[in-house]
């Protein structure tokens, strides 16, 4: 059990002067699983100001609800005092906190068991609750009764799906229905808090465990169309699931794939990630509107990819996204379809001027995950194709092949300089007549060659 040489110092500051002091929850959780931590909070029974009156450097950042921020070089750690909450009104937030100087009073206000423990070096692991036995167990369980838990704050339901995904736990009985009770308070929830933990259960190892929030009720309210892909089979030689089935194993694929380019040689940063997992997500989220069935029984799909644009669109910006995400998110819905068996180099060019040469990557991620994550149908003849764009691409780059305006050897600059146009669309017109030449013969893309083209 080895904590920060900051978090001990602050311990250790606190101790000193007569106060309890232990780091808290997941910190806790991660050590007993030997797992890293990501953050280090630390709660104690000294009041904010006293905590404050102890350290150099601070941040009230929730000093209202006993939180102050407590700067050890460049690291910050969150400093609680123990409190007990107060009556919930909204299915969110306590009206009021009260601060006590019992240990106990602070762990049993706490969602789970595997997060309600403590530690300092000095006692060792404080587990009032059985999150250690919860934790071989490999089960999520709330601490006392599960209705009290979520009816006090309805976000904790989707965080125990989310630790159920992360951990790879399973949700004990009367923690899951409790859940099914009382999924319709997820209402009161923020969509930016409900983006948080989604995002966080996606880009984890069980993403598979989403669909415990269409079986419990809550993805009604935060993503009614998981709801409708989860509800619409596809009779079709291509697939063996369902849409919703289908997408969320799609998601795993991305997972594993991201997990396995992580090398030293080639990262995926992790907001790119998140914006993978969401297209993998996303990129059938139109099917059940366009689903349509012919004489035979077969299903087919058309214009999902289009519509489903759109759709994905106007999901993540119900979630909160940003624009970067929400925008390469719509572009690898939309081109997910792309086939490459009739591909040469000319019509690989304007794929991926179309897409974007930074994005290329990321399709062909996705397009991967959508055929494993599909039936066995002509599988290997479906890889094998995109193998073949994933060379053409790779032959483009290498070569140095313009695929937009930007990449040309003359610019709009040039065509007023040289050619006496003036500002206006006719230079973008030109300049994309430019570009058809260029996508057929690279070797145009020079400014003598390119300028002695201009009209």
């Amino acid at each position: 059990m080895n904590i920060p040489e900051g978090a001990k110092h602050i311990i250790d500051t606190l101790e000193n002067r007569g106060f309890e002091a232990y780091v808290v929850g997941g910190c806790v959780r991660d050590m007993l699983l030997g797992r890293e931590p990501e953050d280090w909070d630390i709660t104690t029974s000294a009041k904010p100001n006293e905590v404050k009156s102890m350290f150099r450097r601070t941040v009230d950042t929730g000093i209202e609800h006993g939180t102050v921020t407590v700067l050890i070089k460049d690291e910050s750690f969150e400093v609680t005092t123990y409190r007990m909450d107060g009556v919930y009104e909204d299915h969110r937030h306590p009206k009021e906190v009260t601060f006590t100087p019992n240990l106990e009073e602070d762990l049993k206000r706490r969602d789970f068991t595997i997060n309600a423990m403590a530690y300092n070096v000095k006692d060792g692991v404080i587990d009032l609750f059985g999150g250690q036995q919860d934790l071989k167990k490999g089960i999520i369980r709330c601490v006392g009764d599960a209705m009290e838990r979520f009816d006090e704050d309805a976000l904790r339901m989707l965080r125990g799906i989310r630790f159920a995904g992360q951990l790879r736990f399973e949700i004990e009985s009367d923690t899951l229905s409790a859940i099914k009770r009382l999924s319709h308070t997820l209402v009161n929830v923020s969509a930016e808090r409900i983006r948080v933990e989604l995002t966080k259960l996606l880009i984890s190892d069980g993403a598979d465990r989403l669909s415990l929030a269409y079986e419990t009720g809550l993805s009604k309210y935060f993503l009614p169309e998981l709801d409708e892909m989860l509800s619409t089979p596809q009779n079709n030689p291509h697939h063996c699931y369902n849409v919703g089935e289908h997408s969320i194993r799609v998601v795993e694929y991305i997972n594993s794939s991201v997990k396995e380019k992580n090398k030293p040689e080639m990262t995926i940063d992790k907001k790119s990630h998140i914006a993978l997992a969401f297209a993998g997500l996303l990129h059938d989220v139109a099917k059940p509107v366009c689903k349509t069935t012919d004489e035979n029984g077969i299903d087919h799909f058309r214009g999902h990819d289009a519509l489903g644009e759109r759709m994905s669109a106007e999901i993540l910006r119900r979630l909160k996204f940003d624009n970067e995400t929400i925008s390469l998110v719509k572009c690898l819905v939309r081109n997910h379809d792309v086939r490459y068996h009739d591909c040469k180099n000319r019509g690989m060019r304007r794929i991926t001027g179309r897409v974007g040469k930074d994005r290329m990557p990321f399709l062909f991620m996705l397009q991967r995950a959508d055929t494993l994550a599909q039936s066995d149908h002509k599988r290997q003849e479906k890889l094998d194709i995109l193998e073949t764009g994933m060379r053409l691409y790779d032959e483009i780059c290498e070569a140095g092949d313009a695929v937009t305006v930007a990449e040309l050897a003359v610019s709009g600059r040039d065509l007023i300089d040289e050619k006496g146009y003036e500002s206006g669309p006719g230079i973008g017109a030109e300049l994309n007549r430019l570009l058809e030449m260029v996508m057929d013969d690279p070797s145009l893309n020079t400014r003598e060659k390119l300028l002695g083209l201009v009209r």
